[in-house]
């Protein structure tokens, strides 16, 4: 388990970066898997979830999950839709007796506090998402209730630069949106460059005047403790597991 050290100071609020470890799972889900779009055993998960839920400290039922779909889809979560499916790849609440979770395998966790309006807010950004405004549409979303917010976030565990390569037509599509978005990328061939995902989120984070911090772990790196599902597609592996990060009011 990972913690953001700015998080960490509030009291208000309760957080984790979950590894992938201590949970139930077997084989290539070893072993907190909460994945509910693997295919793993749906028992398994759940078993997963509900010591999440124990550590999170909330009652089973309470981790509210969202259907990913790297979209720049933003809901908020009240007492008349917390227990409804959620189609976004961000959700925030003002809600204390719940926890927003988000999974991964390479794209970026992101935690999200507005101190002075205690609103809590979880991101899915991978590239896709990043790219169309996932991060900012959450912040102006978050940001609609007060004239003044205190915003603080925490970057979680991705996949590194050095393990993120992409091809030129990746490429022209930040080309396309932005020049200046030729500073995330350097070259390793004539058909191959890395990209700096952590990099990039951080920024459109810092844009917002949202202060940050980061869990700088490296997903594809580090086996023994994260999902990867570049990885897994390296092995040749046909399925792979999600980390989960959770956040809650207290």
């Amino acid at each position: 388990m990972f913690y953001s050290k700015k998080l960490k100071k509030f009291k208000e609020i309760k957080h984790c970066f979950f590894s992938r470890r201590g949970g139930f799972s077997k084989g290539m889900y070893k072993s907190l898997n909460c994945g509910r779009g693997s295919n793993d055993k749906k028992k398994t998960i759940q078993r997963n979830l509900n010591y999440v839920c124990k550590k999170m400290r909330i009652n089973s039922g309470h981790l509210i999950l969202m259907h990913q779909t790297h979209s720049n889809k933003v809901q908020e979560i009240n007492k008349n839709n917390f227990r409804r499916t959620v189609y976004s790849d961000s959700i925030i609440t003002r809600m204390n007796q719940i926890a927003l979770g988000v999974v991964t395998a390479d794209c970026v966790p992101i935690l999200v506090f507005d101190k002075k309006n205690k609103i809590i807010g979880c991101i899915h950004a991978g590239w896709k998402g990043a790219l169309t405004g996932i991060i900012k549409n959450t912040i102006l979303k978050m940001k609609k209730f007060k004239l003044r917010n205190e915003l603080y976030a925490s970057v979680g565990p991705c996949i590194g630069k050095k393990n993120y390569e992409v091809d030129n037509d990746f490429f022209k599509r930040f080309m396309l949106k932005s020049k200046k978005n030729r500073r995330y990328f350097s070259k390793k061939n004539k058909k191959k460059k890395f990209f700096n995902l952590r990099k990039f989120v951080s920024d459109k984070l810092l844009e917002m005047k949202v202060k940050i911090d980061h869990v700088n772990r490296d997903t594809f790196e580090e086996t023994n403790l994260f999902f990867s599902y570049r990885r897994s597609t390296f092995l040749k592996q046909k399925d792979y597991g999600r980390c989960i990060s959770v956040i809650r009011l207290i």
